[in-house]
């Protein structure tokens, strides 16, 4: 149960003030980690907060009792508000809530299962309540399922629920299948005087408002936003070499009857984090289609109807199929359904297609008759040759949007650490200008802790940006430091008037004093200009920290290699730092860092995945800063898809654009 009370949470009015642990305080109810920085209560929970806001509180560390707290904004809930008169809140009583800043967590398993809670099944409750010593505690009870209020096509459809004591405060807390070890509702309510209480089941979620605009990629539906994020997470921590925490999957293997169908937890936790790379289906009709041209499956029964894909899949458990390679066939060729599936065009990308598609060819080499497999074969080659006839319009409408910054002036900033004195920088600020001599703006070289410098350098920098700014369009800034300071977060910084972090106002960039061998550079740098980029982690393999590789093996890599450095951190050590000193040795102008402190089992797949699809996207790196400050806007923003960047900086040192002199005036 540890797995599922790490992911409970505390719903409190923002901010929590001091009665966070006082019954009569500020204290609203329950909710849980459904995905990485979304939490799913109930809309009566969450819907007595303050202008749409709560505070969510949370365990960061599993092995300490202190509990964080961090901002969360309703973006949903069913119903938005609490209708007239003396009732309650009716069903189906949910809420997401999304978290305004990217913090680490554990979320629960939610079963793709449609009517997942099952007469008479036993169920555990979770959530928090008032202790009888004060304060509060997370409780957990054992219910069994004993009947429902309407049907399945009820919209206000609750579970009713018998047994342990339901608590007041544990309303928006998981409900946890005991036998097939998944979350399936969410508790609704309590019965005065009486144990059991009532829920709702999970899959109410897939009646969320649909969007009306078509649903092109993830983030244009908050369903299938939450639930793609929900499936990488756990495939990302089953599969992950580095983590060594229990995960659900690991949970879920050992139960008397594993849940997943034919597949089990592993394949099915793999299949579903394949699916979740994969644009959602076109709309519920599309989805329906899908699924009714497969024997054996009728998709209507479901109620709700099926939404994402991970709902089809759940739709094909029930299906009747004479044996188990009957089973298995019946799931391959509904993968095969997800790849064919109509959408936009260049829309699903070559590369996450192969990964679905290598999925599926596995199992039928093992499962599946060699017919079979010959027609599978033959359906793959078609549908890869119309995804790269796709692809081929979309790069080059992409290849023609215009660069932003690549001729602009700029703001330069220079951070130095005196030699002779410790924790003492100096600084210069100059405006860097293309078409002339650069223009000093102030300076200060009698030394100040980092702490300080960038109060006594907002004026400067200000200034500065005032001087190169165009409407719309702000100005690059470049922070020139030594490789040992790459982990100065200045694009954090906050500057009046804007009261923004530097980041999400502007393109900031990294350079160095160091440069390493000047005869390399320009032929990397040209070849990022005319060639697609990729990128390549150096200094992680398997989710594992590495050294980074000598100069001569990085001299190898191809021109148009973006290199990643996964695991730098926010105070890299001397060996860190030796590694990017041999990346600028090898002619490398062009580099990522993840600042963001890791553990030894952080896992990192998310990020990996994801810096490598914003490289290939930018194509080439003089578009690089602009994709940066894209996402650093939307993390700033509470853009929950965009959290993976939290943390990365960009090296950015052209080799045609010579740093600007240091004969400074110093400033009096």
């Amino acid at each position: 149960m540890d797995l599922v009370q790490d992911a409970t949470v505390r719903i409190h009015r923002p901010p929590s003030g001091y009665a966070q642990d006082g019954p009569e305080g500020d204290f609203l109810g329950s909710g849980f980690f459904v995905a990485p920085s979304w939490v799913l209560t109930c809309a009566h929970v969450a819907m007595r907060g303050e202008g749409g806001m709560v505070g969510v509180w949370f365990k960061e560390d599993r092995y300490r009792a202190e509990l964080t707290e961090v901002p969360g904004k309703v973006v949903a809930a069913m119903p938005g508000a609490r209708p007239p008169g003396g009732g309650g809140w009716p069903a189906p009583d949910l809420a997401l809530i999304q978290l305004q800043r990217p913090v680490e967590h554990t979320c629960v398993y939610v079963t793709e299962r449609s009517e997942a809670m099952l007469r008479s099944r036993e169920v555990r409750c979770v959530g928090w309540a008032p202790g009888q010593g004060g304060g509060l505690q997370n409780r957990s009870g054992v219910c069994a399922v004993k009947g429902s209020y309407g049907g399945s096509g009820d919209a206000e459809q609750v579970v009713r629920l018998d047994g342990d004591w339901v608590e007041l405060g544990m309303s928006g807390g998981p409900l946890v299948d005991l036998v097939r070890g998944e979350v399936v509702g969410v508790i609704k309510s309590r019965l005065d005087g009486h144990q059991g209480g009532t829920a709702v089941g999970i899959e109410r979620l897939r009646t969320l408002e649909v969007p009306a605009t078509p649903v092109e990629t993830e983030t244009d539906d908050i369903y299938q936003a939450v639930f793609h994020a929900h499936d990488r997470y756990h495939a990302d921590q089953h599969t992950s070499s580095a983590g060594t925490e229990r995960t659900w999957t690991d949970a879920q293997s050992e139960l008397p009857v594993p849940p997943g169908g034919i597949l089990g937890p592993k394949r099915r936790v793999d299949l579903l984090g394949r699916l979740a790379e994969l644009p959602p289906p076109a709309s519920t009709r599309a989805l329906l289609m899908l699924l009714d041209r497969l024997p054996g499956v009728h998709s209507r029964d479901h109620r709700p109807a099926p939404r994402g894909w991970r709902d089809g899949l759940g739709a094909l458990y029930d299906a009747r199929a004479r044996d188990s390679e009957a089973q298995f066939e019946l799931i391959v060729r509904f993968c095969m359904g997800v790849l064919a599936a109509d959408r936009p065009c260049g829309q699903l990308s070559v590369r996450n297609a192969k990964a679905l598609w290598g999925w599926v060819k596995r199992i039928a080499d093992v499962e599946l008759p060699r017919d079979l497999r010959r027609q599978l074969d033959v359906e793959w080659a078609e549908i890869r040759l119309r995804l790269e006839q796709n692809r081929q319009p979309a790069d080059r409408t992409r290849a023609s949007a215009p660069v932003l910054y690549g001729d602009r002036d700029c703001v330069v900033l220079h951070v130095d650490l005196q030699g002779w004195s410790r924790d003492q920088y100096d600084w210069r600020v100059a405006v860097d200008r293309r078409a002339s001599e650069a223009e000093p703006v102030d300076e200060d070289s009698r030394g100040a802790p980092l702490g300080t410098v960038p109060d006594r350098l907002a004026a400067a920098l200000t200034e500065a940006f005032r001087r190169c700014d165009e409407p719309g369009s702000p100005a690059m800034l470049q922070v020139v430091v030594a490789p040992a300071l790459f982990g100065l977060p200045v694009d954090d910084w906050v500057l009046p008037p804007s009261g923004q972090r530097l980041g999400a106002v502007r393109p900031v960039v990294l350079r160095s004093p160091y440069q390493g061998r000047p005869e390399e550079r320009p032929a990397r740098w040209n070849a990022g200009l005319a060639t697609p980029l990729r990128a390549e982690v150096v200094d992680c393999e398997d989710e594992l920290r590495v050294r980074v590789p000598e100069s001569a093996r990085l001299r190898a890599l191809a021109h148009e290699t973006v290199p990643v450095l996964c695991r730098y951190g926010s105070r890299p050590d001397s060996d860190v730092t030796a590694g990017v000193v041999r990346l600028l040795d090898s002619g490398f102008g062009v580099a990522l860092l993840q600042r963001r402190t890791t553990e030894g089992d952080t896992v990192c797949r998310e990020f990996h995945r994801r810096v490598a699809e914003a490289v290939s996207d930018t194509r080439t790196h003089d578009r690089l800063p602009w994709k940066i400050h894209e996402l650093r806007r939307g993390v700033s923003a509470g853009r929950t898809e965009m959290y993976w960047s939290a943390g990365a900086a960009l090296y950015y040192d052209d080799p045609h654009r010579p740093l600007p002199g240091s004969d400074f005036l110093e400033a009096p």
